[in-house]
């Protein structure tokens, strides 16, 4: 998400160009010397110039190259009694994401899953610099086929340069047969059929930042067909996976309605959850996204009993901003109160630890990084019930 800032230095950011590309020398210096003395962090400049020169001042110059469905897409295989990783919002390279990746390494996981942002536009030197390389070292990666798996999926700020970092990471990230084959993915316990995790891509339709807050995202319908043929086969559970929120009681999603109020939930990944639900009734344990930058812990809402935001992992939010609930929603979602611990007025950064125990249980806990010794709590994931952890 942006915040007012990022906002009024993409909007400069735009103008700039377009007084280059029209030649107004006078006025490309003034927008230069307003972007100078404002304070404003050069990296929102960076990624309106990562959008225009892959898809032009008019957004149409370029199309991502998304990977549809195929005949050779199949699930990926995982332990039964995996112990998974879950970051989101983390890609930012800082010394924060370094130290919070060293933190999930404690918890010897056997998958890592990214839910998508590499900032600032997901070029390949970022996507490089700021994901894999740091990646492969924490966890001592050699690209051999017993290194750990990495997943990731598609964030709006992977999409802002085309996806081209994004893509390419995906060709480079594990060693076959653990190479993801697109955006979206199957993660499944072949063995016992008791959990498997379905990813989607929510970041294709979110590629333009000066949009960010207004758009809707939604799945591409033969995306939405396979993963729909995925769970529908599955006897087990399911957890879904998408950068994007579902409902939100804190961030806009969409435009305002006439009378000025806001859906706090997705209208097009509400009828991909209802198809979801209807082709695995009471198979669908949990839903966690990124996208805003907090942990928040939902209670059941539009007929999803955990949906959890995990996008603490990687940039820095300061006390008092992105935690105030929005009071024009339209029945919002309620929450538990789960406070993040603050240090030196930033907010503490987090990852969830799935893990799937060998009685076919699975519990999820929340860590942050300002103690890596204990979570912050833990809960079952095949029932309603929270508990805190002791």
């Amino acid at each position: 998400n942006f915040s007012q800032d990022s906002w009024t230095v993409a909007r400069l950011a735009l103008e700039l160009m377009r007084a280059r590309a029209a030649g107004d020398v006078t006025k490309a210096q003034q927008i230069e010397d307003e972007l100078k003395t404002g304070g404003y962090d050069p990296g929102w400049a960076e990624t309106i110039a990562d959008y225009v020169n892959y898809f032009g001042l008019d957004g149409s110059r370029a199309r991502i190259p998304y990977i549809p469905p195929n005949a050779a897409m199949q699930p990926l295989p995982m332990p039964s009694t995996a112990t998974v990783a879950l970051i989101a919002d983390w890609g930012t390279g800082t010394a924060a994401a370094i130290n919070l990746l060293k933190g999930i390494a404690l918890q010897k996981p056997d998958i890592l899953i990214h839910l998508g942002d590499i900032y600032y536009s997901g070029t390949p030197a970022e996507c490089d610099a700021n994901f894999k390389r740091i990646i492969d070292q924490v966890f001592g990666r050699t690209g051999a086929a017993t290194d750990i798996p990495v997943f990731t999926m598609p964030g709006n700020h992977d999409m802002y340069s085309g996806g081209q970092g994004y893509y390419g990471l995906l060709q480079t990230l594990n060693a076959p047969p653990m190479q993801q084959p697109a955006s979206f993915f199957c993660l499944r316990d072949t063995t016992a059929q008791r959990w498997q995790f379905i990813a989607m891509d929510t970041g294709l339709h979110d590629y333009d930042p000066f949009k960010v807050t207004k758009v809707v995202t939604f799945l591409e319908k033969p995306e939405e067909d396979w993963l729909t043929a995925r769970i529908a086969e599955f006897p087990g559970k399911t957890i879904l996976l998408s950068h994007h929120q579902f409902f939100s009681a804190f961030a806009q999603i969409g435009a305002p309605l006439e009378d000025g109020a806001l859906t706090p939930y997705n209208p097009s990944l509400d009828l991909s959850f209802k198809r979801f639900q209807a082709a695995a009734p009471g198979r669908i344990a949990a839903w966690f996204w990124g996208h805003e930058h907090t942990l928040t812990v939902y209670g059941s809402y539009r007929g999803l009993d955990k949906g959890r935001c995990i996008g603490h992992g990687g940039v820095p939010v300061l006390t008092g901003t992105g935690s105030t609930e929005l009071t024009n929603l339209k029945d919002p979602p309620t929450f538990l109160k789960v406070d993040l611990g603050v240090d030196d007025h930033i907010y503490a950064h987090g990852f969830a630890i799935v893990r799937l125990q060998a009685d076919g249980t699975a519990t999820a806990s929340y860590f942050q990084d300002i103690d890596f010794s204990k979570p912050m709590f833990t809960e079952p994931l095949q029932s309603e019930a929270s508990t805190a952890a002791v």
